[in-house]
């Protein structure tokens, strides 16, 4: 497998942000998640739930509603605005204030033409949506107070609305009020608090189901104004619900991290008498469950712990497959570590702002698996704090450790740093080209001379020295979609660019004609890590799906490897693992090494070595050691994982030869999380 000296990283305290919306595009497959920071990340649910695209938030504008209107996704928050997203370059298209104060909730009607929001002020706010925005059209009847959760009913002739101790019933073509049902505020001491109503669901036949603070699912008649039957969940609070499309199964999500479905079934086989039944409980999470989104063959959850959980209802799986197996995602699909090969430095991203760090120093030798004597302590070199509200959405630090730069949805930054023995200054570069007003990526050529950024599908190329940088040239394709670039991948020898955007498109240019040179044959699975060659020039690609191709760049088609992988196919382990790779990198003492990593493992392919049937042993490092040298080789295989290490967000093969692994436990952002609701356990 090869003997690295590991830099074991684990001062990188990055921390997740909790979850507070989620919304499911039934048409495209799309999952959109807001988190408390403002974020907006979409998923492919259809590839393995790859995180494609990441909107960055600002500071104070967080997020309590989403809501899709047909391919276009709506948000709101305490600010009072009502955002659109521009999901094709990753940012805010567009904000408009309601004038209804802070607002709590948002959904969109099934014919896709409108949108209600209600607000602190207590009204329902409709707006039309129209071409390129939305268009303000009437209030419906003012309320005492505030609006906290809404739902249409499928036909869009009316909406429900959840308030303190009260669910309204509105005719949208009048703005008038046919019902208002009173909740009851519960037994005990619970009976002096107001009841709110966290979440509301209308459903078809005209029952609204509703989930409140007193831990109780209600149901609902909207033709008399009557409880029909109630189902108590919790002690606790419910604070969302979820209906599947067919409406015949439903999902409350509590205060305690449980999640709580209930069926409408018959309580005897082939009576046509069905009736709401709590059938299961999933305890997924440790703290409040702020929102669910039951999908085709799943339920999301997410919540305060910050974690994006899919689970399975195997009733709604006909063939056990990856898709039966339960996901959690705990960490973002993109890099937030960044490392200068050359000099030893990490840079990482934080929301807010950036750190610099040395790596430490140790003795040079060692027994495989020992601990090595520090000589010298890793060291803080620099904390960059971002101007202005908006967020970091990607950053660099270039291969010699002289420049760094980042960008957010409105602005770049670029920055040259000096080193003065341990003094550590910093200029800003002032006067940059127009090109370079913010990017989706970026990243710097091997020998740091020159800066890629992108925009939408453009890649603009800036050199840089010691007068500071000029524009060189910008890059486009030939001919394709206008997704936004996700990933960049530099050759060593400086002639290679490679591109690769959410459909899936990967576009390969010569640096030195500054032309498009050829594109890659597109792939059903987008493409989650990619590096080239500094040997071969060949572009090796991994995807969601965990597939992986090697593209010959100077001959433009697949390598005799890469077809050998997809004729003979990858071993089951291999492609049942959740979570997708993140880097590829070349050891340039061994050319047949490809180093790969994900959130759990780092692996090597040997491709020298055959590849491992279904029947081989996978994961076989230990039976390989206890073998005698001369039956290690039939035994062996290309794949040589690594699980020493675990909640990886980087791994980076440095210059000496040695690697960078930056871990982030799950115990430790455990700790920095607020406390849960404390629950008597037996016997305590």
């Amino acid at each position: 497998m090869g003997e690295f000296k590991v830099h074991r990283v684990r001062f990188f305290d990055y921390m997740p942000s909790g979850i507070r919306a989620l919304a499911f595009n039934r048409d495209t497959e799309r999952l959109a998640v807001a988190r408390m920071d403002g974020s907006v990340e979409i998923f492919d649910c259809a590839d393995r739930y790859y995180q494609e695209k990441f909107i960055p938030g600002k500071e104070q504008c967080g997020i309590e509603g989403l809501s899709w209107v047909g391919d276009r996704l709506f948000g709101v928050g305490l600010n009072g605005g009502i955002t659109e997203y521009d999901l094709t370059n990753q940012k805010v298209k567009y904000t408009i204030d309601a004038y209804g104060g802070p607002i709590w909730a948002i959904t969109g009607n099934q014919q896709g033409t409108h949108l209600a929001v209600g607000c602190e002020d207590g009204t329902v706010k409709l707006f039309e949506v129209i071409e390129d925005t939305i268009q303000f059209q009437r209030n419906l009847d003012r309320q005492k107070s505030r609006i906290i959760s809404l739902s249409w009913h499928p036909s869009g002739s009316k909406i429900a609305a959840g308030m303190m101790d009260v669910i309204q019933v509105f005719n949208v073509e009048t703005g008038h009020s046919l019902h208002r049902m009173l909740v009851d505020r519960g037994v005990g001491t619970s009976r002096g608090k107001e009841c709110v109503v966290w979440s509301v669901v209308y459903l078809s036949n005209g029952t609204i189901i509703s989930g409140d603070s007193v831990g109780m699912v209600k149901l609902w008649d909207d033709q008399t104004g009557t409880l029909i039957k109630s189902h108590i969940v919790t002690k606790c609070d419910v604070l969302a619900l979820s209906v599947s499309q067919n409406e015949d199964s439903l999902v409350a999500g509590t205060s305690e991290g449980t999640v709580v479905q209930f069926q409408f079934i018959s309580l005897v086989l082939g009576k046509d008498d069905k009736e709401w039944f709590r059938t299961r409980t999933f305890k997924n999470h440790t703290h409040d469950i702020r929102a669910l989104a039951e999908i085709t063959t799943a339920v999301v959850s997410g919540g305060m712990d910050a974690q994006l959980v899919v689970r399975p209802l195997l009733d709604k799986i006909e063939v056990r497959s990856v898709a039966s197996a339960l996901r959690k995602f705990y960490f973002p699909h993109r890099r937030l570590v960044s490392c200068a090969k050359k000099a030893g430095l990490m840079l990482f991203q934080y929301t807010g702002y950036l750190e610099l760090w040395r790596l430490g120093e140790s003795k040079e030798k060692g027994t495989p698996g020992s601990s090595l004597f520090i000589k010298r302590n890793p060291e803080k070199l620099l904390h960059l704090k971002v101007k202005g509200e908006d967020h970091i959405r990607c950053s660099a630090v270039s291969p010699c450790g002289e420049w760094i730069v980042y960008s957010t949805a409105s602005s770049l930054r670029l920055y040259r740093l000096h080193f003065d023995n341990n003094n550590v200054s910093i200029t800003k570069i002032s006067k940059l080209p127009k090109v370079l007003s913010s990017a989706n990526q970026l990243c710097f050529s091997s020998d740091s001379s020159y800066l890629f950024s992108t925009s939408t599908q453009s890649v603009h190329i800036v050199s840089l020295s010691q007068e500071g940088c000029k524009f060189v040239s910008t890059l486009k394709p030939k001919s394709g979609s206008n997704q936004a670039i996700h990933l960049l991948a530099a050759s060593e020898d400086g002639k290679w660019l490679a591109s690769a955007n959410s459909d899936h498109e990967v576009h390969i240019y010569n640096l030195q004609t500054r032309k498009a040179h050829c594109t890659v044959p597109i792939y059903s699975s987008a493409v989650t890590a990619m590096g080239i060659h500094p040997a071969t020039n060949c572009l090796f690609m991994m995807h969601a799906d965990q597939q992986m191709f090697e593209f010959s760049i100077e001959l433009k088609q697949y390598t005799d490897w890469s077809r050998t992988v997809q004729r003979k196919g990858l071993h089951r382990l291999w492609l049942e693992r959740d979570t997708p790779c993140l880097n590829v990198m070349f050891n340039p003492k061994n050319p047949s090494h490809v180093i790969l990593h994900d959130a759990y493992m780092f692996c090597i392919i040997d491709q020298s070595l055959p590849l491992p049937d279904d029947q081989d042993l996978f994961y076989n490092q230990l039976t390989l050691k206890s073998l005698p040298e001369d039956q290690r080789k039939t035994q062996s295989h290309a794949f040589k994982v690594c699980k020493t290490f675990k909640d990886i967000l980087c791994v980076e093969l440095m210059s000496d030869q040695s690697l960078v692994v930056v871990e982030r436990p799950l115990e430790d952002i455990a700790t920095q999380l607020p406390a849960p609701i404390k629950q008597k356990k037996f016997a305590t």
